[in-house]
């Protein structure tokens, strides 16, 4: 399905809390990837925003966790763009296990920014044009 990313991730021994699985900040982090990669593949790398003088800050994350994910787990996560304001877009993923089942669904609110000061910005039209949005039910498979 168009505007569907797909950031693939190996869980680290690194990433493991004291209860033997992968930690809850973690997840955020691979959210952050999945979400910068996904921008770059766009082509929008971090050089273009610095370049504009403009771009995406978190605002909030949402995360239901469904399993676990341990080390050495291969992750497939999904993430498309699920609406686009005029300052904000709200992006939406799935995070599943390579040959097993869905581990949790997330969703991340942005602010598109000025960076000089620090204020939300009108989305452009340039980097709208080139995030498509979809519209993905949550898979609960």
């Amino acid at each position: 399905m168009t505007g569907i990313h797909l950031y693939r991730h190996r869980v680290a021994a690194e990433e493991i809390d004291e209860l033997g699985h992968a930690g809850n900040v973690e997840f955020v982090k691979w959210l952050q990837h999945a979400a910068v990669d996904h921008s770059a593949a766009l082509g929008w790398p971090a050089s273009r925003y610095r370049e504009l003088g403009a771009g995406w800050v978190v605002r909030s994350h949402r995360i239901t966790y469904l399993k676990p994910a341990y080390e050495g787990d291969r992750l497939e996560v999904r993430t498309w763009v699920a609406d686009m304001k005029t300052a904000s877009s709200l992006r939406k993923f799935e995070i599943r296990k390579v040959g097993g089942g869905l581990i949790a669904v997330a969703g991340t609110d942005w602010a598109f920014i000025d960076y000089a000061s620090e204020r939300p910005l009108r989305i452009p039209a340039e980097v709208r044009a080139d995030f498509p949005v979809a519209d993905v039910p949550h898979r609960t498979d």
